[in-house]
């Protein structure tokens, strides 16, 4: 689950953690009481942030949400300083407006959440990020100089300015790893020993959190010397949810792809892609290899769906509905191994969705495994026009060629 840098904060101030501190709105009716709140704790200058799960929000564009080709603003995030009423007509450009990013796509997100955050006095901006090397079943911690620009970009043209250190989990961040990257990162003094204390309690927040991904860019160091979290990303890995019954109230729905969020209430395992050829599967290693044969006999996956080893008729009935959805598939490809889930309660959830949806597109069948047989006959006996395949190969010529 990926969160708002609003609510990133709020997890990682609780923890001890200095961050930009703010108040996050999703309607203009309170702005004049969010800026009195912040000028009663003794913050002055202003920040106003669109709130949408994506990058680049600085370089991104405001476009009008019932125009979609008329700019309202350029830039999601901008420093008014103590001008009151710029930040408030600035936040009005925002608010209920499209952002587009490079992260985005054409489409944009509609901003539903602005953060009004204190201004900050900056001397050097960093990079500090936080996450799984499954290669070598250790956490991550990388650090750059070049804070404020994407990582990728930094990877690529200036790999030698990213500083890495491993983490044992079961030992955790010790201080010599710590020390090395404040070496690394050329801090000295105070600055110093405020790195060491903040790395500290930023790799405990990761681990805390049981986030996949914690990523604070940038960080910074303020006029006064002082380690900031200036901007926060974070993502908690939902395989930890029964520990956190509260990260539900953090899931914003407004910010996920609709079928995504309709196939997980059905414990569907769904991304949607940009193909056309839709996929119902059972088991991710069989999804990612169906997807792949798609691929080489010359089409393009619509999607991933994992319809899970104990699918049933209903399971899916909602899976063919989810993939119609999208308006792209021209076609679907059903590849089902018969091993928990049984190739005969898949033909029988076919014909009960074929009975109950308006299938229009061709369906290309490829059952094996437990009961294979006996699905071949409900199948063949049902009188619906299927087009059966044999091996994985053979399923995605057969589905390539029904595009044509």
């Amino acid at each position: 689950m990926n969160l708002h840098e609003y609510q990133a904060k709020s997890l990682l101030k609780k923890l001890g953690i200095k961050v930009q501190d703010g108040v996050a709105l999703n309607d203009m009716q309170y702005f004049d009481g969010a800026i009195e709140y912040l000028q009663s704790t003794g913050i002055h200058k202003f920040v106003v942030k669109s709130q949408i799960h994506a990058g680049g929000r600085g370089k991104g564009v405001i476009y009008r949400k019932d125009k979609h080709d008329e700019i309202v603003v350029e830039g999601g995030v901008k420093y008014m300083g103590s001008d009151v009423q710029k930040a408030k007509d600035y936040a009005g450009k925002l608010l209920g407006n499209i952002l587009v990013t490079h992260q985005t796509g054409k489409e944009g997100k509609e901003v539903r959440t602005i953060f009004i955050a204190e201004g900050i006095d900056i001397k050097k901006e960093f990079y500090i990020g936080i996450l799984l090397d499954r290669s070598v079943s250790k956490n991550v911690i990388m650090a750059s100089t070049e804070g404020g620009v994407e990582i990728e970009t930094v990877a690529e043209k200036t790999p030698e300015k990213i500083i890495k250190v491993w983490v044992d989990p079961s030992v955790g961040l010790l201080s010599y790893q710590a020390r090395e990257l404040a070496f690394g990162l050329g801090l000295e003094g105070n600055v110093f020993k405020d790195f060491i204390k903040f790395i500290t309690k930023l790799y405990d927040a990761y681990v805390k959190l049981d986030a996949s991904l914690l990523e604070i860019n940038p960080m910074v160091i303020s006029e006064n010397d002082e380690v900031i979290a200036l901007d926060a990303k974070v993502t908690l890995d939902g395989n930890a949810d029964f520990r956190h019954k509260d990260y539900k109230d953090l899931e914003d729905t407004n910010e996920e792809e609709p079928l995504e969020t309709e196939a997980k209430a059905h414990n569907l395992n769904y991304i949607k892609l940009d193909g056309n050829v839709g996929c119902m599967v059972n088991g991710a290693g069989l999804a990612m290899g169906t997807m792949d044969l798609i691929k080489l006999a010359g089409g393009s996956p619509a999607n991933f769906l994992d319809v899970g080893g104990t699918a049933t008729p209903d399971t899916v009935e909602n899976g063919f509905r989810i993939i119609l959805s999208d308006s792209n598939v021209k076609a679907i490809l059903i590849n089902i191994f018969g091993g928990i889930v049984r190739c005969d309660r898949v033909a029988n959830g076919v014909i009960q969705a074929a009975k109950n949806i308006n299938i229009t597109v061709p369906v290309v069948v490829r059952l094996q495994g437990t009961n294979a047989e006996e699905a071949k006959k409900i199948l063949d006996n049902s009188g619906l026009n299927l087009i059966s395949a044999t091996t994985l190969e053979e399923a995605a010529q057969k589905v390539t060629e029904s595009l044509k």
